[in-house]
């Protein structure tokens, strides 16, 4: 018989474990009414009290032990809040093994241990879910375990980290460094003091190997999926790139080929000013799907921040609350059926923006068409700007290429006398 309260543990009390509060309590009353039963926090677990915080706890729902959590009979659902593996993992795996279900926004230990912690709630016959790992509030998990799960996924592409597109959006509409936008994001909370998992596309990636097994049913090795950041992206390239009428993105592109194989890959790209995703500006999050029956969908919202991402982890709460409620569990599993065969980055087919500094005389253009001819490289369009009197820019945009044959082109081309330098390579897509 189902409890008449339904009682929540919150493990780990930052960002994400206080709006997961403030949610949870300012809306007490019309929770109960969507559930059926009051849904309570009774116990707030974390290691430091002391520091400032944006949500207070009161003194009695406060400890510094976990176990206090998830050893107690009468916490049904733990939400752990922490992030990292260690201890995470180890407390979501006590938790299910207890018999309490989870819920959590934690995109890492969910993209390296997802099918772990599933087969052991599987076997327990409770809940996990994470709608808060990726996308923050967008709901773009249940989005492809529910509404679109009849489909057949062709594409995931999105922007999933906030950090990332407020620098580039500073970059490309304020005319930014990198090293002053991300300063900037510093300095308003959007960036960690140390940014590397954000701005080298850690973050992304581990999102992109979640939101690949959901949409193609094939689990994802996040150390496989392909990844570049934008710490290399320069003012001249997002300049020139609003000249031709793109923009500049960090993208997590899933794609599944005719051969039913996968390409994961996270990495700038520019995009055209057309494309729905190119209008996404600051530390917003959206996902566009490609599906064989719905078209196109895109979800759009607030990648990041307290409220937000607590929003997205309290819907999962009253989502596990309900099955409580009505002794179900597991209605919507992740079905991955084996590992994904992934496509190497060196085989995948993409259109190539490319910036090179070369000597300003006669044959340079000539030379350097002919190293890409000899690769099967078709140019699309091509600029020269002289810069200097002596070296010039010659940007180009080149036709969809395998890139193994425009890495040996690259290779060649920067072997020339004539060429001093090549700045950028960008994917382009859309």
């Amino acid at each position: 018989m189902a409890r008449e309260t339904i009682n929540v543990g919150i493990l780990g009390y930052g960002i994400v474990g206080g709006g997961l509060y403030k949610v949870l309590t300012d809306n007490a009353q019309s929770i109960t009414q969507r559930v059926g039963r009051p849904v309570n926090v009774v116990k707030v677990a974390d290691i430091d009290w002391d520091r400032p915080r944006e949500f207070d706890v009161p003194p009695e729902l406060r400890t510094t032990d976990a176990s206090e959590i998830l050893e107690d009979e009468n916490i049904d659902i733990v939400a752990e809040t922490i992030g990292g593996i260690k201890p995470a993992l180890g407390f979501v795996m006590a938790a299910i093994e207890a018999g309490k279900s989870v819920v959590t926004s934690n995109k890492e230990m969910i993209a390296r241990h997802g099918n772990e912690i599933l087969s052991a709630a599987a076997a327990r016959s409770v809940d996990v879910a994470f709608e808060g790992a990726v996308g923050g509030v967008v709901p773009v998990i249940r989005t492809l375990k529910e509404s679109l799960d009849a489909d057949n996924i062709h594409e995931v592409m999105g922007i999933v980290n906030g950090t990332t597109n407020y620098i580039l959006t500073q970059m490309s509409q304020n005319d930014m460094a990198f090293e002053t936008a991300l300063k900037q994001a510093q300095e308003l909370g959007y960036a960690e003091a140390d940014p590397t998992a954000d701005v080298e596309g850690i973050d992304a990636a581990n999102k992109l190997a979640i939101l690949s097994a959901l949409a193609f049913g094939r689990r994802v090795d996040v150390s496989q999926v392909y990844r570049e950041g934008i710490s290399r992206i320069l003012p001249e390239d997002i300049a020139y790139a609003r000249r031709m009428g793109f923009v500049v993105k960090l993208l997590a592109i899933g794609r599944r080929t005719a051969e039913d194989r996968l390409e994961a890959r996270v990495h700038p790209v520019l995009l055209p000013n057309s494309h729905a995703l190119a209008a996404v500006v600051g530390s917003f999050n959206a996902v566009f799907i490609r599906g064989e029956a719905c078209d196109d969908v895109m979800l759009y919202g607030r990648g990041a921040g307290a409220l937000p991402t607590g929003a997205a982890v309290a819907g999962d709460v009253l989502d596990c609350a309900r099955n409580i409620v009505h002794g179900a569990s597991g209605r919507t599993p992740c079905a991955c059926a084996g590992e994904a065969d992934l496509v190497p980055m060196g085989e995948v087919r993409s259109k190539v923006y490319l910036r090179m500094r070369v000597k300003d005389q006669a044959g340079v253009l000539g030379t350097i068409a002919t190293i890409f001819g000899s690769q099967e490289v078709s140019i699309n369009s091509v600029i020269q700007e002289q810069s200097d009197g002596k070296t010039a820019d010659i940007v180009w945009i080149v036709h969809e290429c395998v890139e193994d044959q425009l890495t040996s082109a690259l290779k060649a081309i920067e072997s020339l006398p004539i060429v001093e330098s090549i700045p950028a390579c960008i994917r382009v897509e859309g």
